[in-house]
C-alpha cells in the first residue's frame, strides 16, 4: 500500500516537473498569438501582422479577417496600418489563359508567428513559407505537383515594373506623391518573364505600367522549389536592392526566420513575467508585440524619404519614424516606451518635430503616416507625448522647437476635427470663451472648417484641447516661459465651462451659452455622437479630464458621489437594442453598462476609484475588464486596436499599474496578474512587481512594500520606477478596504506633490 502511494506520488511529481519544464522552456515570442482579435466585434479586425519590431516591412494575409475563404494573392508590404498593401505575389500552376494579375488562393494549414508565415495553397498543391527582415523579405515555394508548369505573378496596384533575365523591380504609387519601390529576384532562373497575351507570355516589353500592371514569371519544367527574396524602399529601386543585399545575403529562409525570432525574443524579453496563468501570458506578450507594430522606422542607410516635403533627407544619425495615430497612442503606448525604449521614444519625438519643420505650415502632426499627416480625429495630442517624455527626463529632441510647433498646432490650426485648415471663427470663440460651441437647436452648419461627416464634436474638442493646453503649460514651464505656463495652466481648467452643475455631466453648449436641450447622455445626437461628443457617449466623456481628476471629483460632489457616478456608468444599460445602438455608435463597443472598453478614451477610467480613496474597486474593475474583453481567442480585442492603442492598456494593467495622466510622471496602482513581472528599464536597471500569496484569482492588494519599506499609497512616481527595485504586493481573495485610502495615499492631480 505504501509502495503504491509512493509510486502515485512519484508519478504526480514527475508530471508536475514536466509541466513546469514545458512552461519554462517557452520563450516570450512563443506566447504571441497574432490571431487574437482577427474577428472584430463591429469595426476593423486586428490583423495578424508578420514583421520585426517597428520595421518598415510589415505583411499580413490578404483577406478580410480570419474567416476569409480565399487569400487575394500573397503580401509584399503593408504601407498603412490596417488595410492597405502595395504589390502582390501569386504562385500559380495551370493554363496561361487563366492567369490573373492577382490570384484568389484557396488555403489551409496556416501558421503565423511575428517572424514567420506559412500556408498550404491546397487547390494548387503549393506550400508557402515566408520570413521578414526590416526592409526585405524572403518567400519559399514548394510545388508539390512539379509536372505542371510553374509561374509567379508579380503585381503593382498602380505603378510600373521593369524586368531583367532574373529580376523584377518597380514602384507602386501611393498618396501625396509618395512611392514604394521593390526589387526582387529568384534563386531559379526563369525561362521567361513577360505579360500575358491570350494563351502565351509576351517577353518583348521590358516595362509594364498602369493599374494592376504585372509580370508573369515562368520557371523551367519540373521545378519543385523556388525561393524569392526582395527589398523594399521609399527612396528608390536602387535603395530597395541595397536594402535586400544588406539584410538577406542568400536564399536561406531558415536563417532569416531564426534571426527574426531572436530579435523578437530580445524585444519582448524587456518585460519578463511568471505565474501559473498561461493564457494571461499569451494575452500579455501578444499585447506587447502589438505595441511594436508602429511607429515604423523608414531610415534607409541613414536617409529617408519624407512625404511632408517630398524630399530625401539625411537622418543625422537618428532613426526617422512615422505612422502613428497619436489620438490613440499618447495614452499608454508612448508612455510605455518612455520606460523600456527611451531612446526610441526620443527619436520618435524628434521625428515629429523634424517632419513638422518640413511641412508648409509648421503645425505638429496628429496622424503622421508614410504619405504625410492625415489630420484625423480631434485635438492635437502629440503635445501630450512631448510633455510626458519631458516630465520623465527624456532627451534627444529639441524641447523648445517641440513646444513651438505643438503650440502652433493648437493655436494657429483650426480645432475642428479632421481638418488642416487655419483657425477660424470657432477657434476664435474657443479662445475668447474657453469652450467649443455646439450648434443651437435648428441652427444650420455654415462654418467652412467643419467636416460634413465628422461635425463639431464640441465636448470632445473642448476636453481634449484643455488637456493639450495643460500639457503646453508643463512644457512652457520646463523651458522657462512663465507667461505661457501660467496662461495655458489657467485655460486648462476651462472644462468647468461645459460642466452641467445640475446633471454633473459635461454637456454641449451653444455660442449663446445655452446647454443643448433634451440631451440623453446615453444617446447623444449625430452618428457616433459627433454633434456632441465623439465615438463615445456622454458617460465616457464624463471622466475625460485626465489632468485634474481631483477637481473633477469636487465638481461631481466629492468622493462618494464620484464613486457613485462610476458605478452608475458601469451599471446603466445601453437603453436600446444592440443593433440600433451600434448602428449609431459603432465605436462604443466592449460595453459594461455605458462604459466602452473598445475605445481608448475609456482606458484610464477603471483606475479612477483610487483618486476617491477606494483602490479596491479599481483592483476589482481592472481585473474584470481584462477577463471580459482581452482574451486568448479570435474575438479577444473589444474594438479597433490601433497599433498598440488598446493593447498598451493590457501591458500596463497586467503588470499592475497605469499612466492615468501622461504629462505627470507617476503611475496608479491596479491589480497585477502575474506572480512576478520584471521590467528591464531603459537605463539598465530593473523594476519588479512581485506578488506574495499569489494566485490568479487573488486580485486584491492586502498590503504593499516598495524596496522593503511599507507603501500605503495607490501610486508611485516615475523617478521611483527608474531607480529600480521591487514593488512587493501581498495579494488576497477579498479586498482590504483600508489599504491606501488616506488623503496622502491618493494619486496626484494637475501637479506633482
Amino acid at each position: 500500500m505504501k509502495r503504491a502511494r509512493f509510486h502515485k506520488l512519484f508519478i504526480l511529481l514527475l508530471a508536475t516537473a514536466s509541466t513546469v519544464f514545458a512552461q519554462s522552456s517557452k520563450e516570450p515570442v512563443d506566447y504571441v498569438n497574432p490571431y487574437i482579435g482577427n474577428i472584430s466585434h463591429l469595426l476593423v479586425p486586428t490583423y495578424p501582422t508578420v514583421h520585426l519590431p517597428n520595421s518598415m516591412l510589415r505583411v499580413y494575409p490578404e483577406r478580410e479577417n480570419y474567416t476569409g475563404n480565399f487569400l487575394n494573392g500573397l503580401p509584399l508590404i503593408v504601407t498603412s496600418h490596417r488595410g492597405r498593401s502595395a504589390f502582390n505575389l501569386s504562385p500559380y500552376q495551370g493554363p496561361v489563359e487563366q492567369i490573373k494579375s492577382v490570384t484568389q488562393l484557396s488555403y489551409d494549414n496556416e501558421v503565423i508567428k511575428p517572424y514567420f508565415y506559412s500556408v498550404d495553397l491546397d487547390e494548387l498543391d503549393i506550400a508557402v513559407k515566408y520570413a521578414p527582415s526590416h526592409q526585405s523579405g524572403i518567400y519559399e515555394f514548394d510545388f508539390l505537383n512539379p509536372k505542371k508548369t510553374t509561374y509567379l505573378i508579380v503585381n503593382t496596384g498602380n505603378g510600373e515594373l521593369t524586368k531583367t533575365d532574373n529580376s523584377i523591380s518597380g514602384y507602386q504609387q501611393l498618396d501625396n506623391n509618395t512611392k514604394v519601390y521593390i526589387y526582387l529576384e529568384t534563386d531559379v532562373k526563369p525561362v521567361t518573364i513577360g505579360t500575358k497575351k491570350g494563351n502565351s507570355i509576351d517577353a518583348e516589353e521590358n516595362t509594364t505600367k498602369g493599374g494592376n500592371a504585372h509580370y508573369v514569371v515562368q520557371f523551367p519544367a519540373n521545378t519543385k522549389n523556388v525561393k524569392l527574396r526582395y527589398g523594399v524602399s521609399f527612396i528608390s529601386i536602387a535603395q530597395a536592392e541595397k536594402n535586400l543585399r544588406r539584410e538577406i545575403k542568400d536564399y536561406n529562409l531558415a536563417a532569416v526566420e531564426k534571426q527574426g525570432r531572436a530579435v523578437w525574443n530580445q524585444t519582448l524579453g524587456k518585460i519578463l513575467v511568471s505565474g501559473t496563468d498561461e493564457n494571461a501570458k499569451t494575452v500579455f506578450y501578444t499585447s506587447l508585440y502589438r505595441t511594436y507594430e508602429r511607429m515604423i522606422s523608414i531610415s534607409e542607410d541613414g536617409h529617408y524619404f519624407s512625404a511632408y516635403d517630398g524630399k530625401i533627407h539625411d537622418d543625422g544619425g537618428k532613426t526617422f519614424y512615422t505612422d502613428d495615430w497619436i489620438w490613440d497612442t499618447y495614452r499608454a503606448t508612448h508612455p510605455l516606451r518612455t520606460i523600456i525604449e527611451p531612446e526610441m521614444e526620443s527619436n520618435m519625438i524628434n521625428s515629429y518635430v523634424t517632419m513638422t519643420e518640413q511641412m508648409p505650415k509648421a503645425w505638429m502632426p496628429n496622424f503622421p503616416e508614410v504619405t504625410g499627416d492625415s489630420r484625423r480625429m480631434n485635438s492635437n495630442h502629440a503635445v501630450a507625448m512631448v510633455a510626458d517624455a519631458q516630465s520623465k527626463g527624456l532627451k534627444g529632441f529639441n524641447l523648445e522647437e517641440a513646444y513651438k510647433v505643438a503650440k502652433a498646432a493648437i493655436t494657429e490650426k483650426t480645432l475642428t476635427p479632421w481638418s488642416s485648415k487655419p483657425a477660424g471663427v470657432l477657434d476664435r470663440f474657443f479662445k475668447d470663451h474657453g469652450y467649443f460651441p455646439s450648434l443651437a437647436p435648428g441652427e444650420k452648419e455654415t462654418v467652412p472648417e467643419v467636416h460634413s461627416f465628422e461635425r463639431r464634436q464640441p465636448i470632445a474638442v473642448t476636453l481634449g484641447t484643455v488637456y493639450d493646453e495643460w500639457c503646453l503649460s508643463k512644457i512652457a514651464g520646463a523651458i522657462g516661459n512663465k507667461t505661457d505656463a501660467k496662461y495655458f495652466s489657467e485655460r486648462s481648467k476651462d472644462y468647468r465651462k461645459v460642466f452641467n452643475p445640475t446633471t454633473k455631466f459635461f454637456h454641449p453648449k451653444d455660442s449663446l451659452g445655452n446647454f443643448m436641450p433634451n440631451l440623453d447622455y446615453r444617446f447623444p445626437p449625430g452618428l457616433g455622437a459627433r454633434d456632441s461628443y465623439d465615438e463615445n457617449t456622454g458617460y465616457v466623456y464624463r471622466f475625460d479630464v485626465p489632468h485634474n481628476i481631483a477637481d473633477l471629483i469636487k465638481l461631481i460632489g466629492g468622493n462618494e458621489a464620484f464613486v457613485g457616478a462610476l458605478e452608475n456608468m458601469f451599471s446603466t444599460p445601453l437603453g436600446m437594442g444592440r443593433p440600433d445602438f451600434y448602428h449609431t455608435y459603432p465605436d462604443h463597443s466592449g460595453n459594461v453598462g455605458q462604459f466602452s472598453m473598445g475605445n481608448e478614451p475609456a482606458m484610464h477610467i477603471a483606475y479612477l476609484y483610487n483618486y476617491a480613496g477606494q483602490p479596491w474597486r479599481s483592483q476589482k474593475r481592472v481585473r474584470s475588464l481584462l477577463k471580459e474583453w482581452f482574451r486568448n481567442d479570435l474575438m479577444g480585442i473589444p474594438g479597433d486596436e490601433d497599433g498598440g492603442g488598446l493593447t498598451s492598456f493590457v501591458v500596463f494593467s497586467e503588470i499592475g499599474f497605469y499612466p492615468v495622466t501622461p504629462g505627470l510622471p507617476m503611475y496608479v496602482i491596479g491589480s497585477p496578474v502575474f506572480e512576478k513581472a520584471t521590467i528591464k528599464l531603459g537605463n539598465g536597471k530593473t523594476f519588479t512587481v512581485s506578488c506574495k500569496n499569489y494566485a490568479p484569482e487573488h486580485k486584491y492588494i492586502q498590503s504593499a512594500k516598495l524596496n522593503g519599506k511599507v507603501w500605503n499609497k495607490s501610486w508611485f512616481s516615475h523617478d521611483e520606477l527608474m531607480k529600480g527595485g521591487v514593488l512587493e504586493l501581498t495579494m488576497g481573495e477579498r479586498p482590504n478596504k483600508d489599504w491606501a485610502t488616506g488623503k496622502d495615499a491618493i494619486p496626484p492631480s494637475f501637479d506633482m506633490p
